[in-house]
């Protein structure tokens, strides 16, 4: 029962699904079962990943067959995960590289990332990051829907175990005492890694099954770079890592496994 409070935990604190009323009571809440949540991150990673590949089966269905329809059906599941999350990773992409996209100071790195306003380098990698996201996926739909939908559930799923590598690996920056992420981020467990792993396996082999062992394995090892590329960034940068360079991880993981199935 413990996990499932904390699964419920996650997907309120990471999508806008409500959990409320009695639900909400026995659920609870404290520090401690927010940092216990954070190994069901890949598990909220199902339920975004499932909404996101519905709406993109049923879009491809009923819309016209060709690279057009393909991007159109591409753009509409891009926009329910987005909606679904309230854009929470994409936020934190946009933040991230505009705290890191020119070359300032550790310290002044920390005060743009809580701005709230967007600048250049956060637009530019949104525009970016989107337009290869909705080119990637409209790829893969044209090589085949279920294909593509199978791939789109796994990337949301796998994405989400990044993360917790660099909760792992780099210590929290704290921003504050009233900082939301700093009970989520606090010295995540092994036993939240295991159960981030759980979560992951049937995804890796959902993906294996419905893309190929070659495309699988190019795919993981693009995920592999651009994870190890993101901690030595912040390693470099920050010397740790806040709330928003974890969306950020996300955000780049999952392009790298979609590109990585386009390219194999």
């Amino acid at each position: 029962m413990a996990a499932l409070r904390h699964y419920l935990l996650a997907l309120q604190f990471f999508t806008r699904i409500p959990v409320t009323g009695r639900l909400a009571a026995w659920v609870g809440y404290s520090p401690a079962m927010l940092n216990a949540s954070a190994g069901h991150f890949p598990g909220v990673g199902w339920v975004v990943g499932a909404a996101g590949a519905a709406v993109l089966w049923l879009a491809a269905l009923r819309l016209p067959a060709g690279a057009l329809g393909a991007l159109v059906a591409a753009g509409l599941s891009t926009a329910a995960t987005a909606w679904l999350t309230g854009a929470f990773h994409e936020d934190g992409l946009a933040d991230t590289c505009d705290a890191l996209g020119g070359q300032v100071s550790r310290e002044r790195a920390l005060e743009i990332m809580k701005d709230s306003r967007i600048g250049s380098y956060g637009t530019l990698a949104l525009v970016l990051a989107l337009g290869l996201k909705l080119a990637l996926l409209a790829l893969l739909l044209q090589r085949g829907v279920a294909g593509a939908a199978a791939a789109l559930l796994a990337a949301h799923v796998l994405s989400r175990l990044a993360p917790l590598a660099v909760m792992r690996v780099l210590p929290y920056i704290t921003e504050g005492p009233q900082a939301k992420s700093k009970p989520l981020a606090d010295a995540v467990s092994g036993t939240s890694v295991v159960t981030a792993v759980l979560w992951s396996i049937p995804a890796l082999a959902l993906m294996g099954w419905s893309q190929g062992a070659t495309e699988t394995t190019v795919a993981m090892a693009l995920w592999a770079l651009a994870l190890m590329a993101v901690l030595r960034w912040l390693r470099r940068r920050l010397a740790g890592f806040t709330g928003d360079t974890l969306g950020a991880t996300q955000q780049l993981c999952e392009l790298a496994l979609y590109l990585g199935l386009a390219l194999a």
